[in-house]
């Protein structure tokens, strides 16, 4: 559902907002506590910054930081922009045309579903997420 990047920038997203208020983190740091190569991370980490989800701060005592508070920043904000811009929502079952006018066999159950999913990241922030996720997030750690 959620590609590599997407997920890897939610996994950013609240580790930075567990730290909000300790002030920024080291990139390096943050590629070690979320499992992410650094490389990776410093182009989401760009990417989210060219967005005002984060502030950047170059030099030695530099580091990145939430641009706003985690209550504030929804699943949906984080994720959009690592969604190719003309993604469509693809047939489940691989058809070239699926819509409710034409729709496949899985086609109305599928759209209720993806319509709860939106919801869930629309109206979800990072805040909501860091008070369900434990701090280790057990044995992929």
């Amino acid at each position: 559902m959620l590609s590599r990047t997407q997920e890897y920038a939610l996994r950013a997203a609240v580790f930075l907002g567990r730290s909000h208020e300790e002030g920024s983190r080291r990139t390096s740091e943050l590629a070690k506590q979320t499992s992410i190569p650094r490389n990776y991370l410093s182009k989401i980490l760009h990417q989210m910054a060219r967005e005002g989800l984060i502030d950047s701060e170059r030099g030695r005592t530099g580091g990145v930081r939430l641009a706003s508070s985690p209550d504030r920043i929804t699943l949906e904000e984080v994720i959009a922009p690592f969604r190719p811009a003309t993604e469509p929502r693809r047939c489940v079952l691989g058809r070239l045309e699926c819509s409710d006018e034409y729709p496949c066999g899985a086609h109305h159950r599928w759209k209720d579903v993806a319509t709860r999913v939106d919801a869930f990241f629309q109206t979800t922030t990072i805040a909501d997420v860091m008070a369900e996720t434990p701090t280790r997030d057990g044995p992929d750690d």
